[in-house]
Parts: C-alpha cells; sequence; structure tokens
C-alpha cells in the first residue's frame, strides 16, 4: 500500500521491512523516530542506537516508522515521498526456496504415504527430504525431477529420516489432486527463486534462518497467499514466482493452493 505523510494524522505508523526503510535514506522529511517490531506479533521496542537497530536487521526485525514525528524545522509534515510496502511480500522474501533436482527416490520404509529423495539444491552434499506424494505422484515421476525446494524450514523427523527441507506443490481444496510445482527446464539446481519481477531479483534480502522461519511463524504467515493462477503459474498474490529462465509452473493446476 502506498502512502503519503500528508495523508496521515497523528498515532499512525506504517509497517516497513529493513529493506523498505533503506529506501527512505535520501528522504530528509523521513527523519522521524523509529522503533521495530517482531512480526507479526508487533511487541515495540524503541531503538535508540545505531547498533539496536544493527541487531534488529540481523534479527529479521519488522520496522515501524512513526508518521506522527516526521517534520521539518517548521512543523510542516506534508511529504511527496511516498513508502510502499507489503509486509506479506517482505515475509516472502525471507523464505529461501530454491530450484532442486531429484537425484534419487524410494519409499520410506517405515511410511506408506511417503516417499524419500536425495535432492540437489546447489549444496555440497544432496539433501534427504520426505514428502507425502505416494498417493499423487508415481515414483518413476521423481526420478530426475527439477521441483522447487523450500530450503529453510527447521529438519524433521519423519519415522526415523531427517527431512531437510520440503517440495513444493500445488493442491486443490479437497487435496484429492496434488502436483508439484515446476521450474524451467533451463533452471539451475541451488538457484533461489524469488516473487514478482525479473528485476526484483537483485533486491532480495538474505533468507532467514531455520530458527526465524519457526520463531516468527513466517511460513505459516505467508503459505495462505501462494496459488496458481489461471495459466497454473505459481504466484504470491500478483507476484509470479520466478527464476532467471522463466516463471514457476505446475502441470495443470488452476487456482490450486500451493504447500
Amino acid at each position: 500500500m502506498a502512502m503519503c505523510a500528508k495523508a496521515l494524522k497523528g498515532g499512525s505508523a506504517l509497517l516497513l521491512s529493513f529493506c523498505t526503510l533503506n529506501r527512505l535514506a535520501h528522504c530528509p522529511k523521513f527523519s522521524a523516530c523509529l522503533s521495530y517490531s517482531r512480526s507479526p506479533f508487533f511487541k515495540g521496542k524503541v531503538c535508540n542506537s545505531n547498533v539496536e537497530r544493527a541487531r534488529a536487521r540481523r534479527s529479521g526485525s519488522v520496522w515501524r516508522l512513526n508518521l506522527s514525528s516526521v517534520a521539518n524545522a517548521d512543523g510542516d509534515t506534508s511529504s511527496s515521498c511516498t513508502v510502499e510496502t507489503d509486509p506479506i511480500k517482505d515475509s516472502a522474501n525471507a523464505l529461501d526456496i530454491r530450484v532442486g533436482l531429484i537425484l534419487r527416490a524410494w519409499r520410506h520404509p517405515e511410511a506408506d504415504s511417503l516417499y524419500v529423495e536425495e535432492v540437489d539444491v546447489g549444496e555440497p552434499e544432496p539433501r534427504t527430504i520426505c514428502s507425502g506424494l505416494v498417493n499423487y505422484v508415481p515414483l518413476d515421476h521423481l526420478q530426475d525431477r527439477k521441483v522447487v525446494v523450500l530450503a529453510n524450514l527447521k529438519p524433521r523427523n519423519m519415522r526415523g529420516i531427517k527431512s531437510c527441507g520440503m517440495l513444493m506443490a500445488a493442491s486443490d481444496a479437497s487435496h484429492e489432486n496434488v502436483e508439484l510445482l515446476v521450474p524451467p527446464e533451463d533452471s539451475i539446481p541451488g538457484e533461489r527463486i524469488w516473487f514478482g519481477t525479473e528485476d526484483e531479483r537483485e533486491k532480495q534480502p538474505v533468507a532467514a534462518t531455520p530458527n526465524q522461519i519457526q520463531k516468527k511463524k513466517i511460513w505459516e504467515l505467508v503459505q495462505p497467499h501462494l496459488k496458481t493462477d489461471a495459466s497454473c503459474v505459481a504466484a504470491l498474490g500478483v507476484h509470479p514466482m520466478r527464476t532467471s529462465s522463466g516463471v514457476v509452473v505446475c502441470k495443470s493446476m488452476k487456482n490450486g493452493n500451493i504447500s
């Protein structure tokens, strides 16, 4: 949402990510009181020093710009500076979503509904990931297949096997039909996927740590907004999921939920 300072009365606040806040650096009208809150719970704390602000940046905190204190020496609160911020997209940008290549897949020996996959996500060793796709995807369709991996979830023990990530898929409302998301054929395993235009690739912030993803419930905040559109393109609202080779899609699931 875009707002101008002159449109806001006392006590108003804009919720900003740190990267959004950086856009205000050259706007003197916004030399305002800064505080930050940990999204999505908004427990405010005033940052009175650069040290505190640096700590907030490292922790992935969300900054809040209190526009009630935006004024120049004459007390003029008008400004031509416009701030655009989208808390859901900012949270999605903290996810480490990557192109993966399944090197090997087999049935979980202790769970009838699970596969186990070794997936190349651009690291020195492949990741082991467990996925509940037995009822939806034939095993031979997984071999040597490019997939989309959510890579900064905390590892989970799934019936004796540690799963270090999640294969992302689209499903219908009843969850009777499930299709894996498909990155472009030319995409490279390990490439980080982003949401938005081609130009936004260079603006990606550093991904959050698995502990931050869990503590701040970032995945739970973002996941309800992930869908496929009428053309089967995966998107966060109006922002398509993209690699340097093109957009991420699924085979035929229109207007599906992504998880």
